[in-house]
């Protein structure tokens, strides 16, 4: 008989390399946590968003919202900042329509930096822009449209990013080869069209989502200016509408588009001049937009720490204002008048006020931001948003009875 143990017997062959492997995770522990910091953070948080009119449209709910947000943090960085692996996955639970209860994964990327260049492999978050009120040339990530209307919050986007700086700027290639679809409230929700936007999107692509976009950006200073060019080539994030069979729904289509924009910052004493611009063909047409004004700040005003920024910009956008033949747009000829309100108190207290109106039908909008600091993990903020004279007509009319007051209680962790 032989003395051998057979495999999986304590001493026997698998015990042996199962010892082994432990003793080589063992000791490659402690190396790893001496040669990687990790950090936690994020928030979590409870929504309120109360609807004063009753809805304008058959099936939405009437008077409040509530909602819970909860958006983790976790960063693993090489002691040598070489490497880095970042990690936010983002889900909200909604009281009242269930497309607006949603998960994304924000960002889960490797970066790797090198002398004069870095490389990112993952999911990212990408802004372009300088503008305050609408951020023209921002196209890389798709918007997170029940999250809000004002388009800030955008969706996770998978990419490869090649980057170099140099003396003469920063080139950066984006390789984006999986597409977002854009997220639209349900049937009960609200901040709508009259027709429920449908789930299956079609697109111009036969490889639809699937379909590798590029973009190549080019940023700069020289002396006071801040200089970015921008190129994409790929499924454009803003759908065209068109209607189902029946009429009874609305079928986002996304079209194959070639986009060049620029945007240009100019900063002297307490001025800041903005601008971007863009020149994008699609669907067989092409059309340029534009947004351009100033910041200027009033620092310690009444000889107290606050200061106050003055805002005006005029946003022009020549598309074809048919659903059918262009993504709507609600900036087309519009004025925005804003207000920044910073207190540099301990409480990191902030107020953004800002008034829109459009020149040829005189629908306005009112928007209010507040956020104040309670203490080291707490924080509160106060937002609201107000449709006025919207008419029958355009795409604001679909909001009239929208107005809402959202209130927002964050715990940071």
């Amino acid at each position: 008989m032989s003395n051998a143990n057979p495999p999986g017997a304590a001493g026997g062959p698998r015990a042996a390399r199962v010892a082994r492997a432990a003793a080589a995770l063992a000791i490659c522990i402690p190396l790893f946590a001496q040669a990687y910091d990790t950090r936690m953070a994020g928030f979590v948080a409870a929504d309120l968003r109360a609807f004063p009119q009753d809805a304008q449209f058959e099936h939405q709910f009437n008077g409040l919202q509530p909602s819970l947000v909860a958006q983790p943090e976790v960063l693993v960085q090489h002691d040598n900042g070489a490497d880095r692996f970042n990690f936010i996955p983002f889900a909200r639970l909604d009281s009242r329509d269930s497309r607006r209860t949603h998960a994304d994964i924000r960002e889960a990327y490797w970066l790797h930096i090198g002398e004069n260049w870095e490389l990112l492999v993952g999911i990212n978050r990408v802004f372009w822009g300088v503008t305050e009120f609408r951020h023209l040339v921002d196209i890389v990530n798709q918007t997170d449209l029940v999250e809000d209307l004002d388009g800030e919050e955008k969706l996770g986007q998978p990419m490869l990013k090649l980057a170099t700086q140099q003396g003469w700027g920063e080139l950066s290639l984006f390789v984006l080869p999986w597409f977002r679809e854009e997220t639209f409230p349900g049937k009960n929700g609200r901040l709508r069209f009259p027709l429920v936007t449908d789930g299956n999107a079609d697109y111009q692509s036969s490889d639809k989502h699937k379909h590798v976009d590029f973009a190549l950006r080019y940023s700069h200073y020289v002396g006071a200016w801040d200089i970015g060019l921008s190129y994409f080539k790929g499924t454009s994030r803003e759908p065209r509408f068109l209607p189902n069979a029946d009429f009874t729904r609305l079928v986002p289509y996304y079209d194959l588009i070639n986009q060049v924009g620029t945007d240009i910052q100019y900063t002297r004493a307490g001025w800041l001049w903005k601008f971007e611009g863009l020149w994008r063909a699609q669907h067989g047409d092409h059309f340029t937009a534009a947004i351009g004004g100033f910041e200027y700040t009033l620092y310690q005003i009444g000889e107290t720490d606050a200061d106050l920024g003055l805002l005006l910009e005029y946003s022009y956008d020549g598309r074809n204002d048919d659903p059918a033949e262009a993504p709507p747009v609600i900036f087309d000829d519009d004025f925005f008048f804003g207000a920044r309100l910073t207190l540099n108190d301990v409480q990191d207290s902030e107020l953004l006020a800002g008034f829109s109106i459009d020149r040829s039908d005189q629908a306005s909008q009112l928007s209010l931001e507040a956020r104040r600091r309670l203490d080291n993990h707490w924080t509160t903020e106060l937002e609201g948003r107000w449709f006025l004279n919207s008419g029958d007509s355009g795409v604001l009319s679909a909001f009239r009875k929208d107005s809402h007051l959202t209130l927002r209680l964050f715990r940071y962790f």
